[in-house]
């Protein structure tokens, strides 16, 4: 019942109206997010991105839903994983998808107006029905979108900070060093496991050096997987050092049970590298 191809074109020729009027009433007092931006260029992409949102948005009045939506969907991908929108408090997004949503219901007035009489009660309500439907269904696809791509960018960080603070440093071809350094929680622990086997598996040492003289707190769940770790590395051929053995962490080894009889243990890194020749 929504669908009207003289609507459609109606508001197609408002789209750059709709945008020039979006940008002049566009709240700039935020004091960060990209609305707030005075750089020329950032406000022609806004304005452009924007204007393609018209484009797209003015077809649910002549395309199938399904139709309507799979051309809609790049542009809402498209916005999600911009990194001037990333930088934009969602809260300041949402407000101005409100705002066009109440552009549209404006011009959906301008329009009847300009046709008085010629289209029923029923017929004009499905068309505000359909615009705040399908913005509901717009804003609710944005946030997820923006979520997920957040939440992948936050891992890939996350996955380079591990690597940065737990790296595996190769000493000679057959010997490497694992300098543990800061709080290591359970999440830490296991990568550095999981990290820790895959070098040296790669790398084809036969001798590791750990260094614990840099670890702030170890918990009896982190001496564990550490005690794992040491396991697993001597069930591919690797024999563990270890160096910077803090009181703390000697007694949570003691209180659960793990033995490290058969690790060298030294008081520092220096005298474990000088107490072992690295052939």
């Amino acid at each position: 019942m929504h669908r009207n191809k003289e609507l459609y074109t109606f508001l197609l020729d408002k789209a750059w109206q709709l945008t020039e009027d979006w940008y002049t009433a566009l709240d700039k007092s935020d004091s960060h997010g990209v609305y707030a931006s005075n750089d020329p260029e950032i406000i022609q992409t806004l304005k452009r991105q924007n204007y393609e949102f018209h484009l797209h948005f003015c077809q649910v009045f002549v395309e199938e839903n399904s139709v309507f939506l799979s051309n809609l969907e790049n542009w809402i991908v498209m916005i999600a994983e911009d990194e001037e929108h990333l930088n934009t408090p969602v809260q300041y997004v949402l407000r101005e998808f409100f705002q066009v949503q109440e552009q549209y219901l404006n011009f959906v007035k301008e329009f009847v107006s300009l046709h008085e009489g010629e289209y029923s009660e029923e017929i004009i309500e499905s068309w505000n029905r359909i615009i705040i439907k399908t913005f509901a269904k717009i804003m609710l696809w944005f946030v997820e979108e923006n979520h997920n791509y957040s939440e992948q960018k936050l891992q890939a960080q996350q996955k380079t900070i591990n690597e940065l603070s737990s790296p595996v440093i190769t000493l000679n071809r057959n010997a490497g060093l694992l300098p543990l350094v800061g709080e290591i929680d359970l999440t830490r622990a296991e990568w550095i496991l999981e990290n820790t086997l895959t070098k040296c598996a790669e790398k084809g040492y036969t001798h590791l050096f750990i260094d614990l003289s840099g670890v702030v707190k170890v918990d009896q769940t982190v001496a564990n997987q550490l005690f794992q770790l040491i396991e697993a590395l001597k069930l591919i051929g690797v024999s563990t050092i270890l160096s910077g053995l803090r009181p703390e962490i000697a007694q949570a080894v003691v209180q659960l049970g793990l033995s490290f009889e058969d690790v060298a243990i030294t008081a520092t890194l220096s005298q474990a590298i000088d107490s072992h020749e690295l052939v």
